[in-house]
């Protein structure tokens, strides 16, 4: 008897542990959403390749990974770009600025307030903080600038409203709760204040919006597998072969 109750529990409990893995497993139908595994995965942030050319787009990104026996397991844009795909503020890769800050003020929705920057540490530690209280790091390997910020210390940017029509496919990366970053594009046209609310449902401490219609996401583990687009930084999530 004791020992058929023991097999019951145990069948229950592997019911549970299957449909809870399962559940997390389900695409989500609204979103791209890659939580970075930071003790397994690695992050870099990409401009130029070995000629000192950009990049530009996914597919490109994915080959060159390739070369250094490596798997691209997630990619996305990392930050607006001006013309030529020069990033547009500051970018700093393998402890090198290569382009500087931008504290200027301006139109557009790199230029709303508070504007942050989203930066790795070589210790493995990520952040995201307003573009007015980032100090410059020796310790930095990777920064990028953008805005607006759409979680500050776990609240939604109160400048978003509710009801605002300006709806674009948009994509950003945010900071969950254990530390790890979480990124993030709509599957659908949507606006600031609900993109905001997503990552504020994830946990989110803080949340920064990297760009909007020309966005792109790369995610072959969802069948996500959009490689084209034309950027100025990416950024990769890959593991080694």
């Amino acid at each position: 008897m004791k020992l058929n109750i023991i097999f019951r529990i145990a069948y229950i409990l592997v019911f549970i542990v299957f449909f809870s893995c399962k559940k997390d497993r389900e695409i989500n139908p609204d979103f791209v959403v890659y939580p970075v595994d930071t003790k397994n995965e690695k992050i870099e942030f990409f401009w130029k390749d070995h000629r000192n050319q950009p990049f530009r787009n996914i597919e490109n990104l994915k080959k060159y990974v390739n070369t250094k026996n490596q798997n691209l397991k997630f990619a996305m844009n990392g930050g607006m770009f001006i013309e030529n795909n020069i990033p547009k503020g500051l970018y700093i890769e393998n402890f090198k600025t290569l382009h500087p800050i931008d504290t200027l003020s301006g139109e557009g929705n790199f230029y709303l307030q508070p504007n942050g920057i989203f930066y790795r540490t070589k210790s493995n530690v990520s952040a995201i903080i307003a573009t007015e209280n980032f100090k410059t790091d020796a310790d930095i390997q990777f920064a990028t600038q953008s805005g607006p910020m759409l979680i500050i210390n776990g609240k939604i940017n109160p400048i978003f409203q509710e009801n605002s029509g300006n709806l674009h496919i948009r994509n950003g990366v945010g900071i969950l709760k254990n530390g790890d970053p979480v990124f993030v594009m709509s599957k659908k046209k949507i606006n600031f204040y609900h993109f905001a609310s997503f990552f504020k449902s994830l946990g989110c401490t803080h949340a920064l919006y990297l760009d909007g219609f020309v966005s792109r996401a790369y995610f072959p583990e969802e069948n996500w597998t959009q490689v084209d687009g034309d950027f100025g930084v990416m950024i990769g999530v890959t593991t080694e072969k």
